[in-house]
């Protein structure tokens, strides 16, 4: 007896040393297979960056669905290991919907925040239910607030691929966040202008949602005929020129100043429309339009770089839709209609900018081709393989939608919409005759990058009252696309220095448990997860009373 009595002693001072080591020293082990805990180096560095608290409210606490009870485990487990790397930041479980009286208040106060919720179908026992979930988290440093989405949906995912990508996306949804706060000298978007390009309020939603990174002005292009030096050192002082869907074709001094720019250093996104058609054109026109190449004058800039867009419409039978009017007056109908010029074109998934998006929509877009040079390619978006092109001049027209699409003739699918320029630029004026004359040129310039987008419709925000719409919202079908996602991604690619967005790279893979098997073996599994235990717990309470009985004749 007396010796059983030191070894529970001898336990219980080594509990206690234990606890006063662990006190003074942490650590933490990770023995996920895809190291889903652990934190990647450009994360570290952005958490480590706070000196004063970080509080993160996660509106996920209360009677949620089992699926978002997932999500929020794994936020905050993912917030704990933030706070590993800097006890400044600290999180607090919320429930937005608590109490009754209040929950109609607040979800309007929320919403006007642009909280957005998710109304979840719940089935359980057979009962199907509605249940309104807020997957948000606010992120919240001395006076500054930055909201993170939790919940990552995608057109056509399951249950477990909607909570695998939402988890995926976490670390760098709250590393984002965590670097909006921290942003002590953005760098600085031109917006080009001069040449026809789409109005601000066509913008708006787009450069709104890139002013938490960046800077943003404008240039205008009309000065290169006075003054194309002053031109050309104005735009040096931006770090990306976005050139959004211009109509009129650029002068050879003025391509000349962005050729200058871009083999300086100077990042750049071009969104291009090289066939002139609009939608309107087509209402107006009785339901039909002709499309006309546009000539901008750009070919031979874009050849220089590996790229050519051809004056060719895409033809693709995974489309987005547009509402026709059926009627008059009080009885009009507004029905959805297949439009095969604007195709929904999905990611592949394959590099950091396309990672884990909504399809996105284009609008009479044209195809490209990438050519071989010295600079490396990458594809970020293309077409459907059941896809096709079409010739310029052509009349357009809703009579489309009265012939049923022959499948055999989408044929030279997977068409190249939106590619990745990398490399040592050189000036496509090398050894060429230049148009002007300027001070301090460059022929070979260091490493660099442009993204070319071969649709200026992309970063097109629609307008309700004059007002501008989120950008990928339609408000026609009340459809969301990943167009302002894919965008961002593309900027902060081109600007990003820490590495930041290789986050989106991160796989990790939840095994979600089965549904249906639940409900058929949910007696079964209550037996093995509460009956063994009880049972293993009796047989031990009477192998231990017997040993004691037998060894100390108790």
């Amino acid at each position: 007896m007396q010796r059983f009595s030191i070894s529970i002693l001898k336990a219980f001072a080594a509990v206690i040393v234990l606890n006063l080591v662990g006190s003074f020293l942490y650590t933490r082990f990770d023995l996920t297979e895809d190291k889903r805990y652990t934190l990647s180096e450009p994360a570290i560095e952005v958490a480590q960056k706070f000196e004063t608290p970080v509080v993160v409210d996660i509106l996920l606490d209360g009677n949620i669905p089992p699926e978002f009870s997932r999500l929020k485990t794994e936020t905050i487990q993912l917030l704990e290991s933030f706070a590993s790397a800097n006890s400044n930041i600290k999180y607090n479980l919320v429930d937005p919907l608590q109490g009754e009286e209040q929950s109609q208040q607040t979800i309007a106060e929320l919403q006007s925040l642009g909280l957005q919720p998710a109304n979840v179908t719940v089935e359980e026992n057979g009962k199907v239910s509605q249940e309104l979930v807020f997957p948000w988290a606010m992120v919240n440093s001395k006076d500054k607030t930055v909201k993170v989405p939790l919940l990552k949906n995608k057109l056509g995912s399951s249950t477990e691929d909607r909570i695998n990508n939402s988890v995926q996306q976490l670390e760098y949804a709250f590393a984002d966040a965590f670097t909006k706060l921290s942003i002590d000298q953005k760098k600085s978007v031109a917006v080009i202008k001069g040449n026809g390009e789409l109005p601000d309020a066509y913008l708006a939603d787009y450069l709104t949602s890139i002013r938490d990174y960046y800077n943003i002005g404008a240039i205008t292009l009309d000065s290169v005929s006075s003054n194309p030096q002053k031109v050309l050192d104005q735009l040096k002082g931006f770090d990306l020129a976005l050139i959004a869907k211009p109509t009129q074709a650029f002068s050879d001094e003025e391509k000349y100043v962005l050729d200058q720019f871009v083999v300086n250093g100077g990042k750049s996104v071009w969104l291009m429309d090289q066939v002139a058609i609009e939608m309107d054109s087509i209402y107006q026109g009785n339901g039909s339009a002709l499309a006309l190449p546009r000539d901008l004058n750009m070919r031979d800039f874009f050849f220089n770089m590996g790229v050519r867009i051809n004056p060719l419409l895409v033809n693709d039978l995974y489309f987005t839709q547009i509402v026709l009017a059926t009627g008059e007056g009080n009885d009009s109908q507004y029905n959805p209609v297949p439009w095969y010029y604007y195709p929904m074109v999905f990611s592949k998934n394959d590099h950091p900018i396309n990672m884990n998006i909504e399809a996105v929509r284009y609008q009479f877009t044209s195809p490209m081709e990438v050519l071989e040079n010295d600079y490396e390619h990458f594809v970020l978006l293309q077409s459907s393989p059941l896809s096709k092109t079409e010739g310029v001049p052509g009349q357009i027209g809703l009579g489309i939608l009265n012939n049923p699409p022959d499948q055999e003739t989408y044929t030279n699918g997977n068409l190249p919409l939106a590619v990745l320029v990398e490399g040592n630029f050189s000036s496509m004026y090398k050894n060429r005759i230049k148009p002007l004359s300027l001070q301090n040129t460059v022929e070979e310039g260091p490493a660099n990058k442009m993204i070319v987008i071969s649709d200026g419709d992309v970063i097109k925000n629609q307008l309700r009252n004059g007002r501008p719409l989120e950008l990928g919202y339609d408000k026609w079908t009340n459809s969301f696309y990943g167009n302002k996602e894919f965008l961002v991604n593309c900027i902060n690619y081109l600007l990003d220095d820490t590495g930041l967005i290789h986050i989106r790279n991160k796989k990790v893979s939840i095994p979600l448990l089965d549904s249906k098997k639940i409900v058929e073996q949910k007696t079964k599994w209550q037996f093995l997860n509460i009956g063994i235990p009880v049972l293993l717990t009796l047989v031990l309470g009477v192998v231990f009373s017997y040993y004691r009985k037998r060894k100390f004749g108790i």
